[in-house]
């Protein structure tokens, strides 16, 4: 699963909580899942009930990793296995419903969101658990990949079953399978009667409700993987998700590549250091952040309009700051000189539902 750094950070304690009202209590807990810290934050329930929850948080995060971890066995492994083969074949429910949701969102990205190319993120060496050195890839290899073009398109699901047309495919839900675990845990605790909480993993998050009458303040953490760009609040039901060029990365010769590929050229994407959206799902926020990376300072417009998003914050490599005027109305950046573009607005009305 990807593994990024800390790249928004929820302000608990004095920031997030300053200001609560003393008969609203608060749990805050924290566990590793998908390969990061998770951060849970409860308001206004009994201290027994908030731990009940995180408990089965916990374990619910434990087996959504095992069952999209793309390179541990499991049944995401399975599935790739049986694609790769172009065999029919039943599909693990845990993973069919990713699959189906996962296509919706690489067509509205225009497949710059590309949860198929899963050879392509094991060849630039992130499927991988160790932290030894690497390398890039030969050129040659990435070049068959690339023409290769796995797509989600390329499997045909009828029903429980799927088959796919081509070889090359391996999933990797790494940009959408924290999202989705989110929303997941959302919905449980709403089930449980918590309408006031935040789920933070590894900083990508989703909160509900408000900290005791107040927003949600969010701080986004520096293009650059540190200091802090601008603070945001939110309330309600919003999800933050940021994808950043500093999350994992190696040095070669010089030189850092790091683990967003651009489907198109088979290489880590360029043009873009830092994305960061609001969403009312976080499997949405978690796509639709890739695919703006991707799509860089001259086309992340025309992907968030097709995507539905309303809200998105880009930084460029020469640290230009690109926003949407209902995100510039949100964002308090820290740096008053900060170099900022404004774009056109983003229509409200282009977003599709999932299935």
């Amino acid at each position: 699963m990807r593994v990024p750094l800390l790249t928004i950070l929820t302000l608990l304690g004095a920031f997030a909580l300053a200001g609560c009202d003393k008969n609203e209590p608060v749990h805050n807990s924290r566990f590793l899942a998908f390969g990061t810290l998770t951060d849970v934050s409860i308001v206004g329930v009994p201290r027994e009930k908030a731990l009940a929850a995180v408990e089965s948080l916990e374990q619910d995060f434990a087996i959504m990793n095992r069952a999209w971890h793309a390179w541990s066995p499991g049944p995401l492994t399975y599935t790739n296995k049986m694609l790769a083969e172009g065999r029919r074949f039943a599909v693990p429910p845990s993973v069919l419903v990713l699959m189906k949701k996962s296509a919706v969102l690489a067509r509205q990205s225009d497949n710059l969101f590309n949860p198929a190319i899963g050879r392509l993120i094991r060849l630039w060496g992130f499927q991988r658990d160790t932290l030894e050195p690497w390398h890039p890839p030969d050129e040659e290899a990435v070049r068959k990949l690339v023409e290769a073009n796995p797509s989600m398109d390329d499997i045909e699901i009828d029903g429980i079953h799927a088959r796919c047309r081509n070889p090359e495919v391996q999933l990797d839900f790494g940009a959408v399978g924290k999202g989705y675990g989110i929303d997941l845990a959302i919905a449980h605790l709403r089930e449980m009667g918590i309408e006031n909480a935040i789920v933070n993993s590894g900083g990508d998050l989703r909160a509900i409700g408000s900290r005791g009458g107040h927003p949600w303040r969010i701080a986004i953490r520096g293009a650059s993987g540190s200091g802090i760009l601008g603070f945001l609040y939110v309330s309600g039901d919003e999800s933050v998700f940021t994808s950043g060029n500093y999350e994992r990365n190696y040095l070669w010769k010089g030189k850092v590549y790091h683990h967003i590929i651009d489907p198109r050229s088979g290489h880590p994407a360029r043009g873009t250091r830092s994305v960061t959206v609001i969403h009312e799902n976080a499997m949405v926020a978690d796509a639709a952040a890739t695919a703006l990376f991707v799509a860089g300072p001259q086309d992340w417009h025309r992907i968030a309009r097709q995507m539905g998003i309303k809200y998105v914050l880009l930084v460029d490599d020469d640290n230009v700051v690109h926003m949407n005027p209902a995100m510039a109305k949100r964002v308090q950046l820290m740096d008053k000189q900060q170099t900022v573009k404004i774009s056109a607005p983003l229509m409200d009305d282009v977003g599709h539902g999932l299935p």
